[in-house]
């Protein structure tokens, strides 16, 4: 599972700055979990390779077994850490509002009042990759297409159906991983291949290091459509340095991405967690450049999810005040 992946990280987590962190966690962890398991999505998303990186990063710092699972995503990862299966998860803050209320496509009727925010990490943005040779340069251009949207449960199989409904388009979906859904393009199996994930997407860049792709999102005219039909979701920008292919920013929508855990978590546990990445940005910028949005001053773009007690903690004692309904 996170075995293969660890290694790669160690380098880079193993500072002591990083290990300077775990030496002012309280001495008392009797109620510690033996190990934590953080829930990410497919390999070959941004998730994964994020998700690996700080479960490292916790796991050397904090002396505890810790490991990144591949998963369905934030739908899954919400209901994971509801349930107490996982000990954290990632989640875009669509669908764990969602699974707040009960409406989780995974789990309905069951509302996930016991997930907790932990820090935020970055905006997900949403695009898409087809075959230079296949004339799809935009989302108009995927009417009567069949196009990948990534695993079920996932923040992209959750909006993009709804996307293309909304821009009065025809589009046959398939789930499936970012790496394989990205093999399929390559074999000609779907026309596309549309994605949410931190910028830059892995797959996209695999993609055009072996292959001509078109990387595009939305118009300025759709972005409008989409961001009144879907008021969770922000404007964003694509900018062009993310992909060799791209040669001037592009319009795009974006949705916030948090860790979570639950209220049960040990509270020393969680401020430690906490303390390890939001006080070492420069080895999360490292592991992925979408971690530059992975700052404490971001979690005010929270305004509905209670923060678990032992990230208010670490929050408070640097100076951010969390308002008392956001206190879990």
């Amino acid at each position: 599972m996170f075995n293969s992946t660890r290694n790669v990280f160690v380098s880079l987590c193993a500072g002591a700055a990083v290990a300077a962190g775990g030496a002012a966690i309280a001495d008392d962890r009797g109620d510690w979990p033996r190990s934590i398991t953080v829930g990410t999505a497919s390999q070959g998303g941004t998730y994964y390779i994020y998700g690996s990186g700080w479960a490292n990063m916790v796991g050397e710092s904090l002396d505890i077994n810790a490991g990144a699972e591949v998963t369905g995503g934030p739908v899954q990862n919400a209901t994971l850490v509801q349930t107490g299966d996982h000990e954290f998860g990632m989640v875009t803050m669509g669908p764990a509002l969602a699974a707040w209320e009960g409406e989780s496509e995974l789990a309905p009727g069951l509302e996930h009042t016991d997930i907790r925010a932990v820090f935020p990490m970055y905006q997900t943005a949403f695009s898409v990759i087809t075959l230079e040779g296949s004339g799809i340069e935009s989302m108009e251009d995927l009417d009567g297409k069949t196009v990948g949207i990534g695993p079920s449960g996932g923040t992209s199989d959750m909006y993009f159906p709804q996307f293309f409904e909304q821009l009065g388009l025809n589009v046959r979906t398939r789930n499936g991983g970012a790496s394989d859904q990205v093999g399929q393009l390559q074999d000609g199996l779907i026309d596309a291949f549309a994605f949410a994930a931190g910028i830059p997407i892995s797959a996209f860049s695999q993609a055009e290091a072996q292959t001509d792709v078109n990387i595009f999102s939305v118009t300025e005219d759709e972005q409008a459509q989409l961001l009144e039909a879907f008021p969770e979701l922000a404007a964003s920008t694509i900018p062009a340095d993310a992909y060799q292919t791209l040669d001037d920013d592009i319009h795009a929508i974006s949705i916030w991405n948090f860790a979570i855990t639950h209220k049960d978590m040990p509270e020393s546990l969680v401020y430690g967690v906490t303390k390890t990445v939001m006080e070492n940005n420069d080895e999360m910028v490292q592991i992925h450049g979408a971690s530059k949005e992975t700052l404490p001053e971001n979690w005010e773009v929270n305004d509905w999810l209670p923060f678990h007690p032992g990230a208010v903690r670490w929050f408070e004692e640097n100076g951010y005040d969390i308002p008392d309904d956001l206190r879990g």
